[in-house]
């Protein structure tokens, strides 16, 4: 499956390394639910073996505007081709053995569901709406049109400790591929 309208990543601008998630790797997990698009409650801290969790700002149906000045922010296009990197790449993962693979965005649940069925992922969705595991993990956010979203991240989990960070992430279609070729390396 690919995406119909490929973007031009040159002509966006290209996200810096800000250092706003140099303190993850290493890090433990908080323990807190968040809301899947599976149903589940999520806590990040208890699975079992590897995980990746990418954090994406916010996904658009199709015909609705992207928030104004959305592609004047450095990493901010793009949540759809991360998407659906890590869908088109899953077997890929599950043989470098990764157990769980999770979006992680602040829209809520029922608004994810949309991009699941949209896009055929065959991994759920999670729901920091509240900035609960933002704020425990200070991760890297931004503000726009009154929303407080994410900065796009992976983070490459084992049993409850975040052992990889991929930050900034760019382009976002490449995402899925660099944590492959991280995971080879090992």
């Amino acid at each position: 499956m690919t995406i119909q309208n490929p973007i031009d990543w040159s002509k966006l601008p290209i996200p810096v390394d800000d250092g706003r998630a140099s303190h993850l790797e290493g890090a433990e997990l908080p323990s807190m639910d968040l809301h899947a698009t599976d149903g589940r409650a999520v806590d990040l801290s208890r699975l079992a073996g590897t995980a990746i969790v990418y954090a994406y700002p916010l996904t658009t149906k199709p015909g609705t505007p992207a928030p104004y000045g959305w592609d004047a922010i450095p990493g901010a296009r793009g949540c759809t081709p991360q998407s659906c990197s890590f869908r088109d790449h899953v077997v890929e993962l599950e043989e470098l053995g990764v157990d769980h693979i999770f979006g992680l965005s602040t829209q809520d649940t029922p608004y994810q569901q949309e991009a699941v069925g949209r896009l055929h992922l065959p991994f759920a969705l999670l729901s920091d709406e509240s900035l609960q595991l933002a704020a425990a993990l200070r991760l890297p956010t931004f503000e726009v049109s009154g929303m407080t979203l994410l900065s796009r991240l992976t983070m490459v989990t084992r049993e409850g400790r975040i052992l990889k960070v991929f930050y900034p992430v760019f382009p976002p279609d490449r995402n899925a591929s660099d944590v492959i070729a991280w995971l080879r390396s090992r």
